[in-house]
């Protein structure tokens, strides 16, 4: 779809219906982003009609509504192979969410082809989501992991992964851009190098995708998942990209309905991949409020959000900074559109609630990134994170509200 519009912001945040609505009379600052996005009335419209006028179950129906929903459904999925430029729509899996699609790659492929004493490789600053399932591959199958640490302004030091990799590396899996230090990691360059070992590598997606344009060719990425409601679109609906020669090899996550070809009392035919990884009733419904999010996305221009959000990012640091006692976490070039900061002599928990007085939404607490926050030596952080709806005037009541907390507690 081509980028036919012009950027304009207040158009944009009109088309999201949750702005019409105040808070605590005031108008909603909503800078929680990194944790889910808010919805444009063009997906909520085209669900609610799906709902009412086009459900049914998906495949394997014969009639008009199930050969509409099954249209639906895997045209979301052709959308979704364009958005990262999959080589084959069959690439795609859709899960329930990015934490699903790990897990799905942690036992399907992880739990077959790791055994004692294989290495796998995380950054210390990945979501939980991207720990615990090798955790539990760490206590069934005896596997070793190391972390590649960051430094004070939240980079990675491509030397030092390269020296973490050795004979025993059997897996990496890397997050494309930090959810709580906004530092987007050279993933390319990690790739090749990883491929040069011929070791396959995973990146969770989830924060980059909504602000970067990807291309899993051109990244040559062999594993890579994101999630829906990030995305401005609906919650429980994920997706696991994996290169062919990976899902073919892989066996089922869930086992039931659709994801086999013949079924009999000895024995089971595993279905092909997608199918093989989407056992029982899919998410119908919100595979299509996905597609119509990147669609939407894509009318307004990935380029264009993200120069957007440069802009904002750029003044809101500067902003942050000329507050006397706010720490900024995290300072890396190639930071994003997301910050975690603390405020001198005050809890981030008290600091989120005074200031949702004010209308201003951030999240506070560990943001599912406990070794990263210890790495910094701290509990928990407010944390803000712009979207392509965000102004300069929400920054500029996010610094003032955040000037009031501290009167409040002097």
């Amino acid at each position: 779809m081509s980028n036919s519009r012009e950027y304009d912001v207040s158009l944009i945040k009109s088309e999201f219906p949750v702005f019409s609505k105040n808070i605590y009379g005031k108008q909603l600052v909503y800078l929680d982003n990194a944790a889910s996005s808010q919805k444009p009335n063009i997906v909520i419209d085209k669900m609610a009609n799906a709902y009412r006028y086009e459900y049914a179950n998906v495949h394997r129906g014969l009639h008009y509504l199930s050969n509409k929903a099954t249209e639906n459904y895997e045209d979301a999925r052709k959308t979704v192979a364009e958005f990262i430029n999959s080589n084959h729509v069959n690439e795609i899996v859709f899960t329930k969410n990015a934490t699903e699609a790990l897990n799905l790659v942690a036992h399907s492929y992880g739990g077959e082809m790791l055994t004692e004493g294989d290495e796998i490789i995380l950054t210390i600053m990945e979501h939980h989501s991207n720990i615990v399932p090798w955790h539990f591959l760490r206590e069934k199958n005896k596997i070793k992991i190391k972390w590649l640490s960051v430094n004070d302004d939240g980079d990675i030091d491509l030397d030092e992964f390269r020296s973490l990799i050795t004979d025993k590396t059997k897996l990496i899996s890397l997050t494309h851009m930090s959810n709580v230090l906004g530092t987007v990691l050279p993933i390319k360059e990690m790739i090749a190098i990883a491929h040069d070992k011929n070791i396959p590598v995973v990146v969770d997606g989830t924060q980059a995708i909504v602000h970067h344009k990807v291309d899993v060719q051109d990244l040559d990425v062999d594993f890579y998942v994101f999630t829906g409601h990030k995305l401005y679109g609906p919650s429980g609906i994920g997706v696991l990209y994996g290169k062919s020669d990976y899902l073919e090899k892989m066996v089922p996550y869930q086992g039931g309905g659709e994801m086999i070809e013949e079924v009999y009392t000895d024995r089971v035919v595993y279905g092909k991949p997608p199918q093989r990884f989407e056992a029982g009733t899919p998410a119908i419904i919100q595979s299509l409020g996905l597609k119509v999010a990147i669609d939407y996305i894509n009318t307004i221009g990935q380029e264009k959000i993200l120069q957007h959000e440069n802009l904002l990012k750029d003044y809101a640091e500067n902003k942050l900074k000329d507050i006397d006692g706010l720490k900024i976490i995290g300072n890396s070039k190639t930071k994003g559109a997301i910050f975690s900061f603390i405020l001198e002599g005050i809890h981030p928990h008290d600091v989120s609630t005074i200031i949702d007085r004010s209308g201003v939404a951030v999240r506070a607490g560990m943001h599912c990134a406990e070794p990263l926050l210890a790495r910094y030596n701290v509990q928990s952080t407010c944390r803000a994170s712009f979207a392509m709806y965000n102004t300069i005037e929400d920054v500029d009541i996010l610094c003032n509200s955040l000037l009031e907390c501290k009167k409040f507690f002097r």
